[in-house]
């Protein structure tokens, strides 16, 4: 420690000293820790949040392609398998595609790939048949008319996953 000296040769009393004491060391850890623990939740929930937008963007963009498909089968423009009612057979032709009529070699694709269910981490999705009830929890078979997540969480606004 550096103490002013006066021309007298004395130090001066009213210098002042440099460095942190304890007490305020103390005082700044208990305040970060008190903003450490009240931003965990809001970061929880932020991250679940995040997961339920993309959930939402990942049905939106299955059930676009199962319309555009319905559309392109009512316009006449894709053949029309027999039980189908001009629905999917199955998840995979959206994005394998399908021959349009009177063209050859050239085929409508839905989809490029099936999105990942965020909830679940895979690719997997519940399916529902035109045939089936609109909570119905088993796929009849007969075409996909809807996709649901297979997530049995709950979201935010107190909705099962399977239920958007």
């Amino acid at each position: 420690m550096s103490a002013v000296r006066e021309r007298t040769g004395r130090v001066a009393v009213g210098s002042p000293r440099r460095g942190v004491t304890m007490v305020e060391l103390i005082i700044v850890v208990a305040i970060m820790g008190i903003l450490v623990t009240v931003s965990l939740p809001v970061v929880k929930y932020t991250q679940k949040r995040v997961k339920e937008m993309e959930l939402r963007s990942a049905l939106r963009t299955l059930r676009n392609a199962i319309d555009e498909h319905k559309r392109f089968s009512d316009a006449g423009l894709i053949p029309i398998e027999l039980g189908t009612d001009g629905y999917p057979k199955e998840l995979e032709v959206l994005y394998e595609g399908i021959d349009l009529v009177g063209q050859v070699d050239r085929k409508a694709k839905f989809l490029r790939r099936v999105p990942i269910d965020p909830m679940t981490g895979e690719a997997e999705w519940g399916l529902r048949s035109y045939q089936d009830e609109w909570d119905a929890d088993s796929w009849g078979g007969e075409n996909v008319f809807d996709v649901y997540s297979l997530s049995e969480g709950v979201g935010l606004n107190d909705v099962p996953y399977s239920l958007w």
